[in-house]
């Protein structure tokens, strides 16, 4: 039996063979994504089509259509290299600290998106790197919870399916003293009716973990910023002077 790998909570090989029951060949090519690995120099990889399917078959799903793999495996690309975006963000306005975090999120998100540059030149630090992850989909997150409880309590207003996967990831975040600290941030993925194409929406919620006094001061001043400047005409005041 593999053994698993401490950095992904996976087996530690994940076999690449055409499985006896497979039909259509599926490719091997593995894609390197965007996102720094934090014990080397190089990038996370995603895996193949083919070790998808191994992955699938080896947790019971005998019934995945193989035909439907390679789309899978896009899909899942695409929302981790989503969720690593908004880890970024996160990580551009309190990797230097509260205080630049306050000046990061005092004008909302769409003050943020003005001042990045500012701000990043001012305080130089390194970009984050994924530590290690861990999928959890039978683990709902307290947020996840409440929010399914109102949507059940009132279903007209707020009523959504729960989350279909939530994943755990362990970011290094190197401060302006040069020093590394760990992050730990929870995401929330979600499914959303169809684009009139066809094509699947998905949401996700990306957050630090409240793991600390610092990462509810986090949560709290950049969601609380943003409401905060939006209900107090903080944006139309920018419009009208501008």
């Amino acid at each position: 039996m593999s053994k698993l790998n401490p950095l992904n909570y996976m087996p530690s090989t994940i076999s690449q063979s055409r499985d006896d029951r497979q039909t259509i060949h599926l490719p091997t090519e593995r894609e390197t994504s965007s996102i720094p690995r934090g014990d080397t120099e190089a990038n996370w990889e995603y895996p193949s089509p083919q070790q998808m399917y191994n992955a699938m078959l080896r947790k019971g799903y005998d019934d995945t259509p193989e035909d439907a793999v390679e789309s899978m495996v896009a899909v899942h690309n695409f929302l981790n290299e989503g969720a690593w975006g908004e880890i970024v963000n996160w990580e551009r306005r309190f990797s230097r600290g509260l205080g630049t975090g306050w000046q990061a999120c005092r004008r909302g998100e769409d003050g943020f998106a003005k001042e990045a540059d500012r701000i990043a030149s001012a305080r130089d630090v390194a970009a984050p790197k994924l530590l290690r992850f861990q999928g959890r989909p039978n683990e709902m997150t307290p947020k996840a919870r409440i929010l399914d409880f109102v949507g059940r309590m009132y279903p007209a207003k707020y009523g959504c399916q729960p989350p279909f996967d939530r994943h755990d990831w362990y970011v290094q975040r190197r401060t302006v003293d040069g020093q590394t600290k760990e992050v730990r941030y929870v995401i929330d993925y979600y499914s959303a009716p169809p684009e009139p194409t066809g094509e699947p929406v998905f949401y996700l919620d990306v957050r630090p973990a409240v793991d600390n006094p610092t990462a509810a001061v986090e949560r709290m001043m950049r969601w609380g910023c943003d409401v905060w400047y939006r209900a107090s005409g903080g944006k139309v005041r920018e419009t009208a002077s501008s």
